[in-house]
């Protein structure tokens, strides 16, 4: 499984979790803060990564949106607000804990999950 973090979560948070053995990049590290939440799911289904992020409105939305235009991505995880961002070692852990109990599974995941 690889995975984005978007820009409203800790830049930290991947470093962590890539030290944990996951495949976690950051917009803040590729230059893509300030593009529209579209171009970023978008972007994170060309790179066949699940995004992360805290815009849970805007996410739902559009991953409602992309499946009605047949867009299909490899999914949103929505981080809930337990999993404060001046703790990025606790938002790491929890994603490995869920990439762990993903793996576990034999379907692919592809929609909304919360984190």
């Amino acid at each position: 499984m690889r995975f984005l973090l978007d820009e409203d979560l800790p830049p930290l948070a991947a470093e962590v979790a890539r030290g944990l053995g996951l495949d976690v990049l950051n917009v803040h590290e590729l230059g893509r803060r300030g593009i529209a939440d579209r171009d970023q799911l978008r972007f994170a289904s060309e790179e066949g990564r699940i995004f992360l992020t805290r815009n849970h409105r805007d996410f739902i939305e559009l991953t409602v949106e992309f499946y009605r235009a047949g867009e299909a991505h490899p999914g949103v995880l929505l981080v809930r607000r337990h999993l404060p961002n001046d703790q990025p070692a606790r938002i790491a852990h929890a994603l490995k804990r869920w990439a762990d109990a993903r793996a576990a599974m034999p379907a692919a995941f592809d929609g909304v999950d919360f984190l």
